[in-house]
């Protein structure tokens, strides 16, 4: 998209944020932009195990397949079922390593299908969230809880954060030049020195304006907090 029109939409998008909320924003975000775009990608359906039932389903250690763009973690050569109230899901990812508690990510549009009312929260965040039966060919685990919708969120070494002009679990507001380009506002920055710079969404997400390959955001504002 023109450059021209880019920064016509988002000074719209300022302006109707009202002033109250754009007015100090618009500082932070001029430093925080910088002309310099945030790379997105795209997060599918995934499971994370803790080793209890990581032995429940499989009967032995994760099998490694790629790493992920985040330093550590990695895709598995390992599948789950999800089954929910009302639906199943097969072939759903599982990544690791392990982890304290086990989790599951979905989208919305996930969530429905499963028939299970997944809070949209922080990874990890899984206190008071839903439940889920997940299977493999081998084993079956049920989880009392775990079940969460990722919020969406921006990875960021202090490296990258001091040159954004944010910090850690602050709240932006990011510009997605896509076929439908639309503004993520409350989009968590999450800051950390093994994190490699990019914005996690999921699929509904991304779909709602339209993301291909290669996208990206550029941070527009900040939000107020109360």
């Amino acid at each position: 998209m023109d450059q021209t029109i880019v920064e016509d939409i988002i000074k719209k998008v300022m302006d109707q944020m009202g002033a109250s909320e754009a007015a100090p924003a618009t500082s932070t975000a001029q430093k925080a932009t910088c002309d310099e775009s945030i790379p997105v990608e795209l997060s599918g359906r995934h499971v994370h195990l803790c080793e209890e039932d990581i032995q429940e389903l499989f009967g032995a250690p994760l099998n490694y397949v790629k790493e992920l763009s985040q330093p550590g973690q990695y895709l598995c050569k390992e599948r789950v079922r999800l089954i929910g109230p009302t639906g199943v899901i097969d072939n759903v990812a599982v990544l690791g390593p392990a982890r304290p508690k086990s989790q599951v990510e979905l989208s919305l549009t996930d969530a429905r299908i499963l028939g299970v009312k997944a809070p949209v929260r922080q990874s990890g965040d899984v206190a008071g969230t839903p439940g889920i039966v997940l299977t493999s060919g081998t084993g079956l685990a049920g989880l009392q809880e775990g079940v969460i919708v990722a919020a969406r969120h921006i990875h960021m070494s202090p490296a990258d954060a001091a040159r954004y002009g944010v910090s850690d679990n602050q709240k932006v507001h990011v510009y997605m030049d896509g076929e439908r380009p639309a503004v993520f506002k409350d989009v968590i920055v999450r800051v950390h020195k093994d994190f490699s710079l990019a914005m996690h969404i999921d699929f509904d997400e991304a779909n709602s304006c339209g993301l291909g390959r290669n996208a990206k955001g550029k941070i527009v504002g900040v939000t107020q907090e109360a």
